[in-house]
């Protein structure tokens, strides 16, 4: 499949509110906001998002399709990748391919990003696209209703 990346539209949010609302994937996020199904608060998060300098967003298309997002978001130096693919889509490789593209387009480094220990796919993407782990913690998994362990990569200059 041909994974882009391009500009959000105002026509990708239903679908990135549908695939938030997958509860499998919800589960492997882990770190989802409170109430994912909340429309007014989903809304007015992409729109905070959308109007701010430091969050770079894009939508991720595959062979033209809306198959998920991607962002870097954050304080210069503290800055981290997120990144999110329609379940139907996973283990394709377009997370790699997206992550991989966003990369390209946001070169400054240090990145970091964060994954739920027990997400084997995310991890995976992360350190084939050269993040390492560099720290493991504990965290609130709203999605899960319970603290989980969770891993901090990053990724360096070259």
């Amino acid at each position: 499949m041909d994974v882009t990346l391009r500009e959000v539209h105002d026509s990708d949010l239903p679908v990135f509110f549908r695939q938030m609302n997958d509860p499998e994937s919800r589960h492997m996020a882990a770190f989802t906001p409170e109430d994912p199904a909340d429309r007014d608060r989903f809304e007015a998060h992409w729109a905070r998002n959308r109007a701010a300098a430091d969050v770079d967003l894009r939508t991720v298309l595959a062979d033209g399709d809306v198959v998920g997002n991607a962002s870097v978001y954050g304080e210069p130096g503290e800055r981290e990748v997120t990144y999110w693919i329609d379940r139907a889509y996973w283990g394709r490789g377009l997370a790699t391919a997206a992550l991989r593209e966003l990369l390209v387009l946001v070169p400054e480094r240090p990145l970091y990003a964060r994954a739920a220990a027990d997400n084997a796919g995310s991890l995976r993407v992360l350190e084939k696209c050269g993040f390492r782990a560099t720290a493991r913690g504990r965290g609130f998994a709203q999605s899960r209703g319970a603290e989980i362990d969770e891993v901090v990569l990053i990724l360096d200059a070259d």
